[in-house]
C-alpha cells in the first residue's frame, strides 16, 4: 500500500509517499481501506518537532480517517463493508495519510450517511475535541452563553454548530472576514479578534472555549461558577489551580478515540444540525502542500487528503 511517512523532523517537505506492507488487523481490530484523510494543525506540530507526541521519526502522521471496513478480526465490532469515520490510535502513530489503516474497531462508528467521505474525514478529531470540551466536560445546556475562540477554524467551526444544536448562545471570536460563515452556522454574536479584545467587551460567559493557550488572559470572562476549556493547556496544572482558585472550573481537553461521541456527532450531523466545512482537497502525493497550507493559521474549516 502507498502511505506518507516521514523519516526526520523538519517542513511540509519532510513528507515522503512510500510502499508498505499492508496491516493485518487482531482480534477486536478492523482493517479499513481509506478513502479521505483529514489533516490538522496537531499534525503540522507533530511533523516539525514542535509537538513531539508520537517520539522520533520515522513515523507517519495523520489520524482522522473515513473508508470502507475491508477486514475485520474475531470480535471486532465492525464488519466487512462497513462504511466508517474515525480517529484511530490518538495520541499513538496511526500512519492515517495511508491506503489502509487498521486500529481497534471502537476508535471508529458508522459514517454519517449523509456525508461523502472527504467530508466524514473531516469530522472525527476537531469535532470530537469540541465535542469532548463542550458537551462531556462543560455539560453545556439550553440558554448557556458559549464563548467559541478561533470559531472559523476545525474545532471552532464545530464547536459553534454544537453549542447551537444544544440550545446555546454562542459568541464567536473570529476575523470580520468569517462574519457571514459564522452567521450561516448558527453563531449569534461575532467578534473581530482584529479590532475587539473580547476580554474587554464580553462577560459572565457559562463556557469559554479557549484554543489560543489564553488561559489566564481569558479568565475574566468566565462567569464565577462557569468553565474555562482549555485545548492547548489541557496538561497546566497550575494554570488550572489558578483558575479553580478564581472560582470558575478547568476542563483541560486532549480529545481521545470515541465510538460513543461518534456516533453522537454522526446524528446531529444527519438530522442537519452539524456540517463540515472543507476548504480544500489535496492528493495523498501533495500531502506537503496540505501541511503548508494549514501553517498559514488561516484555514477555515478543514483541509483534506483524497487517498
Amino acid at each position: 500500500m502507498r502511505a506518507v511517512i516521514q523519516k526526520s523532523f523538519g517542513g511540509p517537505e519532510v513528507l515522503e509517499v512510500v510502499e508498505m506492507e499492508r496491516p493485518t488487523p487482531l482480534a477486536g481490530e478492523v482493517l479499513v481501506k481509506v478513502h479521505a484523510s483529514a489533516v490538522n494543525p496537531a499534525d503540522v506540530a507533530v511533523r516539525s518537532g514542535a509537538f513531539p507526541l508520537i517520539g522520533e521519526p520515522p513515523f507517519g502522521v495523520g489520524w482522522d480517517i473515513s473508508g470502507v471496513v475491508e477486514e475485520a478480526g474475531a470480535g471486532a465490532g465492525l464488519a466487512v463493508g462497513d462504511e466508517v469515520y474515525g480517529m484511530p490510535l490518538f495520541p499513538r502513530a496511526a500512519t492515517g495519510y495511508a491506503e489502509y489503516v487498521t486500529a481497534p474497531s471502537g476508535h471508529f462508528a458508522r459514517k454519517p450517511a449523509a456525508l461523502d467521505h472527504v467530508h466524514a474525514a473531516a469530522v472525527p478529531l476537531a469535532a470530537l475535541t469540541a465535542w469532548q470540551g463542550l458537551v462531556r466536560e462543560a455539560e453545556i445546556k439550553e440558554g448557556d452563553r458559549v464563548l467559541i475562540q478561533r470559531a472559523a477554524g476545525g474545532v471552532g467551526h464545530f464547536a459553534v454548530q454544537i453549542a447551537k444544536a444544544r440550545g446555546a448562545h454562542v459568541i464567536a471570536v473570529a476575523s470580520a472576514s468569517r462574519r457571514d460563515f459564522l452567521r450561516g452556522l448558527g453563531a449569534d454574536e461575532i467578534i473581530d479578534y482584529r479590532t475587539t479584545d473580547f476580554t474587554e467587551v464580553v462577560k459572565d460567559v457559562d463556557v469559554l472555549l479557549d484554543s489560543n493557550a489564553q488561559g489566564d488572559l481569558s479568565l475574566g470572562v468566565v462567569r464565577p461558577g462557569g468553565v474555562l476549556i482549555s485545548i492547548l493547556e489541557h496538561h497546566d496544572r497550575e494554570l488550572a489551580a489558578r483558575v479553580e482558585a478564581a472560582g470558575r472550573r478547568f476542563a483541560g481537553v486532549m480529545v481521545e478515540p470515541d465510538s460513543a461521541g461518534l456516533e453522537a456527532l454522526a446524528e446531529l450531523i444527519d438530522a442537519g444540525c452539524v456540517r463540515p466545512h472543507v476548504q480544500k482537497t489535496f492528493p495523498l502525493a501533495e500531502a506537503g502542500r496540505a501541511h503548508a497550507l494549514i501553517a498559514e493559521g488561516h484555514v477555515q474549516g478543514k483541509i483534506v487528503l483524497t487517498v
